[in-house]
């Protein structure tokens, strides 16, 4: 198996695709003929983090602690129903 060299601007577009475009990595690995080993390493070498754009993570925090809140409350709710019934049956 012999080895190919790619120029940095191929491998910069195939990063590209997965960091920017979102693309799965297995999907441009089929897609340009290059392994998953090699987009890997490209990625650590000219990939950013890139930061999802319109992600307000104290916001999404307040709104999974309020829906986290309400779920205990049902589930409470559920609890004290279920140990009400069986006693009533008894």
């Amino acid at each position: 198996m012999g080895t190919s060299n790619y120029s940095d601007e191929f491998k910069r577009d195939a990063v590209h695709q997965i960091t920017v475009r979102g693309y799965p990595v297995r999907e441009v690995s089929r897609r340009l003929g290059v392994s998953t080993h090699s987009l890997y390493k490209w990625l650590k070498l000219f990939g950013e983090p890139v930061p999802k754009p319109g992600v307000d993570h104290e916001a999404e925090n307040r709104r999974l602690k309020r829906e986290l809140a309400r779920v205990t409350e049902e589930r409470d709710i559920l609890k004290k129903a279920t140990a009400y019934f069986a006693r009533e049956s008894q």
